[in-house]
């Protein structure tokens, strides 16, 4: 199971490497010092210039995974207006658990069996009830998310020569798979109800923050720019209707 965890494992050397960063790049690092014992990591994690600083490292490659992450995806987030560091932590967390081999195609760990495909996903839900059915659920909607997040190239590439399904199909599942997850006895006894009903709710803007991250560091040359453009274009413009 993902939890959201990933921001409460920061602590006093990724503070100092985050003043470090800010430092250098022009903030006043007394100031900086003064703001981290008055307000906490936060103020380090959410200032401005924080992702610059930290993409700007030459030693990109040796910095810690989870901060680089954190911080890029929450700034993303709050481009999008998803002010909610929960959902920036769980995004975190499904991004940092999902690189792992295989672990996107599984509901959890050590499962034996993989998924694929977000229907046989929901064949399976159809069927499965306590625990398990919890999982399927949660699963659902983090591969959902995670496949229309960081891979929206390649689903609109297949959208366009009607080989695949298109990003709505992906939200709509992936919405489902929170909602139902959101309901389970499991998900309230474990507190994570309201993560999941977020989750739901906020899915689009999720995704929208997750194709930013992708676009700037992981696919900032995409094979057809074209499919990124009209991509980009038609979120664009759901943003807009959505603000109206």
């Amino acid at each position: 199971m993902i939890l959201p965890d990933v921001r409460a494992s920061f602590g006093r050397d990724d503070a100092a490497r985050l003043v470090y960063l800010l430092a250098h790049e022009g903030e006043d690092r007394t100031r900086l010092e003064t703001l981290v014992s008055e307000r906490g990591i936060d103020a380090l994690l959410d200032h401005p210039k924080a992702p610059g600083a930290l993409a700007a490292e030459p030693g990109l490659s040796a910095l810690p995974l989870a901060l680089f992450s954190y911080v890029s995806l929450r700034h993303s987030l709050l481009e999008g207006g998803v002010e909610s560091r929960l959902m920036a932590d769980y995004v975190t967390s499904i991004f940092l658990h999902f690189a792992r081999e295989a672990r996107a195609h599984r509901i959890a760990e050590y499962d034996d069996c993989e998924y694929h495909y977000l229907v046989d996903l929901m064949a399976e839900i159809a069927e499965s009830d306590g625990r398990r059915g919890f999982l399927l659920s949660a699963h659902l909607g983090n591969f959902a998310l995670w496949l229309s997040g960081l891979f929206p190239d390649w689903i609109c590439t297949r959208e366009r020569r009607r080989a695949g399904p298109d990003l709505g199909y992906y939200e709509a599942m992936g919405q489902t798979g929170f909602s139902l997850a959101a309901d389970a006895p499991f998900a309230r006894r474990q507190q994570l109800d309201g993560c999941y009903r977020d989750a739901a709710k906020t899915f689009t803007a999720l995704r929208v923050a997750l194709n930013r991250f992708s676009d700037r560091f992981l696919t900032p040359r995409p094979a057809s720019p074209v499919d990124r453009l009209l991509r980009q274009v038609v979120d664009d413009f759901e943003a807009q209707r959505l603000q109206a």
